[in-house]
């Protein structure tokens, strides 16, 4: 099988700041994309990624799909796109996909209410959801998420304008079919979806990973998740206003967790989701956090 990833993105000008969303740096040929990042090189602005695990078979039809993808989405054309193909030597890992649920929330104050009161049932503490809300709020963009100790609040992340990026990962064919039916339920059958959701059931397939938090960059994307294996992908609606280009990611790990492997599972151990569990309608908070939807 081979790992293919796709980033398109479009330089900016010096001096306006950091604008990547945290999706992979990639390049056109297979190379260690994992050094030191380039702080010499001008900051640019994510347009586009994509990433999957797939037969060797099909790397065609996917590096067209993707190249597609960076040449027509709806942030603008990009300067740069860069394929990255990898071919796998460790047979990925296999996973079930988080129970997905929509939460009934209809403005960015009650989604603030409904995060604190999602990761306090977590056990995430006082100190380091204010530390992981200051990373999402911010309009200087990680490239990838922070991790955060879910007691102390203290970041851990080895740089942290790089940020930890989660890589090496995908769906089975089969189960991307079956989750395609479930999401069309709820009518939300749609590539940012299936793809967050893919994410989040890598991260939280990792035993030392509590929860996460994710608000997307995109100013027209305004659906954030809190995840975990607890409680499953929680999609937040009107997480944040329309227009507005904060967002980031969080993973909260657990007090004094070796943070060498993390960063290795979540970067370099390859894995697939292969099963799906049930994608129930909308939910409201109570519910979702007494776990009556599943």
């Amino acid at each position: 099988m081979v790992n293919i990833r796709m980033r398109a993105s479009r330089q900016i000008a010096e001096g306006k700041g950091l604008r990547t969303s945290g999706e992979k740096r990639l390049r056109h040929m297979p190379a260690t994309r994992h050094a030191a990042p380039d702080r010499t090189a001008p900051d640019n602005e994510h347009i586009s990624g994509a990433e999957g695990i797939y037969p060797k078979s099909r790397t065609r039809s996917i590096v067209q799909s993707y190249l597609d993808r960076a040449r027509n989405h709806p942030k603008g054309k990009p300067d740069s796109i860069q394929i990255t193909i990898e071919r796998l030597t460790q047979r990925p890992q296999l996973i079930s996909a988080l129970p997905l649920v929509t939460l009934n929330c209809t403005s960015p104050s009650g989604a603030d209410i409904c995060i604190r009161k999602l990761l306090s049932s977590s056990g995430i503490s006082g100190a380091a959801l204010e530390v992981a809300l200051a990373v999402v709020r911010n309009t200087v963009c990680m490239r990838g998420a922070a991790l955060v100790y879910a007691h102390s609040g203290r970041r851990v992340e080895p740089d942290r304008r790089r940020g930890i990026r989660v890589s090496r990962l995908g769906i089975t064919e089969e189960a991307e079919g079956l989750l395609a039916q479930e999401l069309e339920k709820c009518n939300i059958n749609t590539q940012p979806v299936k793809e967050a959701l893919v994410l989040a059931s890598k991260v939280a397939a990792c035993p030392d990973i509590i929860a996460e938090l994710c608000i997307s960059d995109d100013p027209d994307y305004t659906t954030g998740y809190v995840a975990s294996q607890a409680l499953g992908y929680i999609r937040i609606p009107h997480i944040k206003k329309k227009k507005i280009a904060s967002g980031g990611r969080v993973f909260f790990l657990r007090e004094r967790a070796d943070i060498s492997p993390v960063v290795r599972y979540l970067e370099k151990i390859p894995v697939l989701v292969a099963s799906i569990s049930p994608c129930p309608a909308m939910h409201a908070l109570h519910e979702i956090i007494d776990h009556n939807y599943r």
